[in-house]
């Protein structure tokens, strides 16, 4: 039996990445996954692959009526919902205050924090009545960069530290009836992508920079990490009984906490 038998999850930008390695590892442990996602080529594979264990939906996490419908779709599909995944975002490549346009600050800060910041709190406030029923759990994908500095630019690290602060406060709002948490994966080579309003929605983050070298130079362990490496604390986090006393945290599975030693 997995650890997530009869758990039914919602995670958001599941079609690829990070999103498709919870997904999948979520089933192999006996649940059953709403995807929700904007790419319909990604919700199609997913349906193929997975059959009746996985239902999609295509939407936008700046929409409450997408999430709102994801939450449905498995309440109705599934009967309930035990486990929401907020999981979507966008990355700004690193770019630096004195690298961007004006235009390109004003413009990629809006869509930027719609995905990463309000995609979360409206992808929340979707799932909260019916995971307050079930006494279940939120799980947010934050970053090195929620804790630490240089995990990307002004934007993306400013967003991530706001995802912080939300994780915190609806821990505190949500107590007892629902556990909130988060994981901080590292870098990985996926399929992320940045906002279109800065030029940057046309390569993945594995295309466009060695990731994987950035990262295994400036973690403490030095490997490069793939995303099935990250999914481990999200299984623990959406399990009821292996975590049932965990909320308001972050599990920093980043390796950057530590300097790398000299060589």
């Amino acid at each position: 039996m997995g650890r997530l038998e009869s758990t039914v999850a919602v995670i958001t930008g599941g079609g690829s990445g990070l999103g498709a390695a919870i997904t999948s590892r979520f089933v192999e442990e006996g649940a059953r996954v709403v995807v929700l996602d904007r790419s319909a080529e990604k919700l199609a594979a997913a349906e193929n692959r997975y059959g009746g264990t996985v239902r999609t939906v295509r939407g936008s996490v700046t929409a409450f009526a997408d999430n709102a419908r994801a939450c449905s779709v498995a309440e109705n599909e599934f009967g309930g919902l035990d486990v929401f995944i907020g999981n979507a975002g966008l990355w700004d490549f690193s770019r630096t205050l004195f690298d961007s346009t004006p235009e390109h600050l004003d413009a990629g800060f809006d869509e930027l924090f719609a995905v990463n910041v309000k995609g979360y709190v409206l992808g929340a406030k979707a799932a909260a009545p019916l995971l307050r029923r079930t006494r279940g759990n939120m799980v947010f994908t934050l970053s090195n960069a929620a804790l630490y500095p240089g995990g990307g630019g002004v934007l993306y690290t400013a967003s991530k530290h706001a995802g912080l602060g939300v994780v915190r406060q609806l821990a505190y709002e949500l107590a007892p009836e629902i556990r909130v948490n988060a994981v901080a994966p590292g870098g990985m080579a996926t399929d992320l992508r940045g906002p279109e309003a800065m030029d940057l929605s046309d390569q993945p983050i594995g295309a466009a920079i060695p990731i994987g070298k950035i990262v295994r130079e400036n973690s403490a362990l030095g490997i490069e990490p793939c995303a099935e490496d990250y999914v481990e604390a999200y299984v623990l986090l959406g399990s009821g009984r292996e975590s049932r006393t965990v909320t308001g945290t972050v599990i920093d599975l980043s390796g950057f906490g530590i300097p790398r030693r000299p060589a």
